[in-house]
């Protein structure tokens, strides 16, 4: 979700040309962008099997010899996309877990909160990156779960670092952790695939009575 941008409804930026064009490192950045946007509307439109390179390159406004000079195939273009998501969500959840919170369910609701509101906000994104990868090929499968092991130790790690300050339970092991971000993200893909809750927001207090209650069992 290079910044912060990529699955909006937008016009699509504007490059100038001539003596006055950008140097080609910014052209280039924002090809990328565009590329990103248009790629996350067509995977979650059509589905990652019925996409195409040209479908992409055409809602970006762009040839499709464009397109083959930022990535090699669509699978790149999921897997790159997938990991720019990734990246966007776990610093927004960073970034909630240094608000103050006046006790450990609140802390744990700033980081659920953030994760649900990123989702919401990039909706082509989202259904990109939770639904369509898993049809994306083995190395689109061996990033995902990359991924789901580093939300997994982040969670983890904040979990360490953070619940002694409040007396508050630690996960017994990380495969604790893990059990949570694999319920969440399945949680998180069956609203975007059925619509259900009609706001992925509204799974807030499910994830976090889940996850509350997996830590109370160390109590």
């Amino acid at each position: 979700m290079a910044d912060s941008e990529l699955s909006r409804s937008i016009v699509p930026t504007v490059v100038p040309r001539g003596r006055h064009a950008p140097p080609l490192e910014v052209r280039l950045t924002v090809q990328r962008r565009r590329l990103f946007e248009a790629a996350a509307k067509i995977f979650a439109e059509r589905g990652f099997a019925d996409a195409t390179a040209e479908a992409i390159s055409r809602e970006a406004g762009m040839s499709k010899a464009t397109f083959y000079e930022h990535f090699a195939n669509k699978e790149e273009a999921i897997i790159e996309l997938f990991d720019e998501a990734a990246t966007e969500v776990m610093r927004q959840m960073a970034l909630a877990s240094e608000a103050e919170a006046g006790t450990y369910p609140e802390h744990l609701a700033n980081g659920t909160r953030a994760f649900l509101r990123t989702l919401a906000e990039w909706p082509d994104a989202s259904q990109t990156v939770l639904v369509e990868i898993i049809g994306a090929g083995p190395r689109a499968t061996e990033r995902r779960d990359a991924i789901l092991d580093a939300f997994a130790d982040a969670i983890h790690r904040d979990n360490e670092r953070i619940a002694p300050r409040y007396g508050a339970p630690c996960f017994a092991s990380r495969d604790d952790a893990f059990a949570c971000v694999g319920a969440i993200v399945e949680l998180a893909s069956r609203q975007l695939r059925t619509g259900n809750p009609s706001d992925i927001r509204e799974l807030e207090p499910v994830i976090e009575r889940l996850m509350l209650g997996i830590l109370r069992q160390n109590a």
